[in-house]
Formats: C-alpha cells, sequence, structure tokens
C-alpha cells in the first residue's frame, strides 16, 4: 500500500472512530468505556480491512505474492539506504568533475529505484542492479570520495584517483544499460504501437486517383 494513501486511510480511520464515539457516548448515553471500546474496535476494523482489500488488489494486480512483495520491499529499502551514502559522496567531494560523475550515477540509481518502487514486478529484471552494480557504485565513490578529499597526494593515490574514475565511468554505462533492460518490454510495446499508428495513418492518406475512380464509377 502506498504511503499516502495509508496516511489518509488512517485519518479517514481515526475521524470515523472519534465521529462514532462521540454518537454512542452523547447520543445514546452509553458508557464511556463501552463507547470508547466498540469506537476503536469499528475504526481499527475499517482500517485493517480496507488495507487488507488494497494490499490483495495490489499484488493480484502485480502478479506477486506478498512474501515476493516483503522480498522486494526489504531489497528497496536497503536500496534507499547505499543511495543516501551515495549522496554524502558526491557532496563530499570538492572537484566539479569528481561532483558530476558522482550525481549522474546519485541520478541513475534514484531513477532506477523510482522504477521499481512504483512497478515491483520489475525487481527480477533489476537484480543485476539491486546486487551487483549499485554496490559497487557505493564503495567505489566512498573511496573515491575520501581519497579525492585528502589535502596531499602521491603518485599512488594519483594513479588510484583515475582507476576509479573509470571504473565509475563503466558502471555508469551499466546501469543505464539495467535501466534500459527494465524498461525493453515498455519501448518494444511503445515501437508496436508507433507501427500501427504509422500503419493506420498511410491508410487514411488522401490519394487523388481514389476521386478519380469514384467519378468514373
Amino acid at each position: 500500500m502506498k504511503p499516502v494513501f495509508s496516511f489518509f486511510l488512517g485519518m479517514f480511520a481515526a475521524a470515523e472512530t472519534i465521529l462514532l464515539w462521540v454518537i454512542l457516548s452523547n447520543g445514546f448515553n452509553i458508557e464511556f468505556i463501552t463507547s470508547t471500546v466498540s469506537a476503536f474496535l469499528v475504526g481499527g476494523l475499517t482500517f485493517f480491512g480496507i488495507k487488507l482489500y488494497s494490499d490483495r488488489k495490489f499484488l493480484k494486480k502485480n502478479k506477486l505474492t506478498r512474501k515476493e512483495y516483503v522480498y522486494i520491499q526489504k531489497n528497496l529499502a536497503e536500496a534507499k539506504r547505499k543511495i543516501s551514502r551515495l549522496q554524502k559522496a558526491f557532496f563530499s567531494v570538492r572537484t566539479m568533475g569528481a561532483f558530476k560523475q558522482l550525481y549522474e550515477l546519485s541520478k541513475l540509481s534514484k531513477r532506477m529505484y523510482a522504477i521499481i518502487n512504483k512497478d515491483p514486478r520489475r525487481f527480477y529484471q533489476s537484480e543485476r542492479f539491486f546486487f551487483y552494480h549499485l554496490d559497487s557504485v557505493v564503495e567505489l565513490s566512498e573511496r573515491y570520495a575520501m581519497l579525492a578529499a585528502q589535502p596531499v597526494k602521491n603518485e599512488k593515490m594519483y594513479i588510484s584517483l583515475k582507476e576509479t574514475q573509470s571504473t565509475l565511468e563503466d558502471l555508469s554505462e551499466s546501469i543505464k544499460k539495467d535501466i534500459y533492460h527494465v524498461l525493453s518490454s515498455d519501448i518494444d510495446d511503445l515501437k508496436f504501437e508507433l507501427d500501427v499508428a504509422k500503419h493506420s495513418l498511410k491508410k487514411l492518406e488522401y490519394n487523388p486517383l481514389d476521386d478519380e475512380r469514384r467519378t468514373k464509377q
């Protein structure tokens, strides 16, 4: 269930509980404990009943079991923490080149996170990102930021920075490919729809010879 929906559902259930308590206490003169328990019971049943229905509908729509959804949410939560570490790394660098590179990696990582968070069933197409590429990006970015922040650097450190920068560039391309892979079905669907639309437009194109044939008939 989406957090926003959960929030408003909770607000609705709370308002229902209060309203029912007022009606039972004042309207029917029911004793305090009985009206309070009844109001909370009805509010709780409303909240959890709608939540259960919404969750089942969401899982059915996405063709996921509850166990799969819990597993995906666990990995998304872990990915969110890693992306926060990545953002912290790029904010700590001082050179414009390093900042731009780490910013791009952060943007790509957040883009993948947003896609899977919105459509969890795509998670299994993105496992390479979550279980390999994101870990590598975070670890290398933190090391890169740490080395780049040192006031004094020797030749060995410069070589390490250069190698790390090159590897991060490769990882950036890999994440782009991960995103493309996750969205590949949408791209294929769009291409098919465009082909159908173009074919339909060609059939509807005006042909002067058609008028001439009709006239002869």
